[in-house]
């Protein structure tokens, strides 16, 4: 297969210009270009990938994968994003995994001949490549993406039961873990212990507006497990918030609650010293 031969830096800003002006919109480091032909779409990426900036492409394509194994894509309209990193994502319509891709580092050549637009990314360790082939493009978009945001993944049930374990004192001073996942007649206790004054504690977390429901399992937890003991025993409904006439249904069931945001609970799980469950009650 023969290939048009690239033209010069120059020669693709002033081409790019041309096509900026034409029928499409450029705000600031966000350019985009709408039904390009395959020349211009070849112009378009080849200066994108030299900028290193992030590159969607959205068209008709099929793509070919060599490397540990090899794999076909049949023709198909696809989602292609490039980021600046170097890495590769083939997203069909739907569905949220990509179908191909390649992890950052890769290097790029970009190609037309024949009406179609050939984009390969290569990997030199290991060896792979992805060529992905467009014979019809929609939509190109290239954008100087800046991202200095900090992730939180905010804590699970099981994290904000873990984080009580590790650090009892984010429920209430004094309070003691015994066990947890106590197996009792209606399920599981969450968290069952002793408070600063020797009364047993059944713990029912959740990480969502806690309702009705929720304070309905609880007494029912607490009631099995005053039949198995002979002292006092509490309840406590732990959650961020609870819903709209919660606080009154616990009052008159004679239980607790303790609002606990799950950002706390990411918290003492990220501290060093945190251990595995089995360590901690081994």
């Amino acid at each position: 297969m023969s290939y048009g031969k690239p033209c010069s830096r120059a020669c693709r800003s002033t081409h790019l210009e041309k096509l900026r002006a034409r029928n499409n919109f450029h705000r600031g480091f966000h350019v985009a270009l709408e039904n390009p032909t395959v020349k211009e779409a070849a112009e378009f990426v080849r200066n994108a990938l030299s900028e290193r900036k992030a590159l969607i492409i959205v068209g008709n394509c099929w793509v070919e994968y060599q490397g540990r194994a090899s794999s076909k894509l049949e023709s198909g309209e696809r989602i292609i994003i490039i980021k600046d990193d170097g890495s590769v994502l083939v997203h069909r319509p739907a569905g949220y995994e990509p179908v191909n891709w390649q992890p950052p580092g890769c290097l790029f050549q970009t190609r037309s001949a024949d009406n179609v637009l050939e984009v390969k990314a290569v990997r030199r360790k290991p060896s792979e490549s992805v060529r992905m082939f467009f014979d019809r493009i929609y939509l190109l978009s290239s954008l100087s993406l800046v991202d200095r945001g900090k992730f939180s993944l905010y804590a699970s049930e099981e994290d904000m039961q873990r984080a009580i374990l590790f650090e009892p004192e984010i429920l209430e001073h004094g309070f003691k873990p015994i066990t947890y996942e106590k197996k009792v007649e209606p399920g599981f206790v969450d968290i069952y212990g002793i408070d600063k004054d020797g009364k047993f504690v059944v713990v029912e977390i959740k990480r969502k507006t806690a309702g009705r429901q929720a304070a309905l399992q609880l007494a029912k937890y607490v009631d099995a497990i005053k039949a198995m003991v002979n002292r006092e025993v509490r309840g406590i409904l732990v959650a961020p918030r609870l819903a709209k006439g919660t606080q009154r249904l616990l009052a008159t069931l004679k239980l607790d609650f303790k609002a606990l945001d799950p950002r706390r609970c990411s918290e003492v799980l990220s501290m060093p010293e945190t251990k595995k469950l089995e360590e901690f009650f081994g």
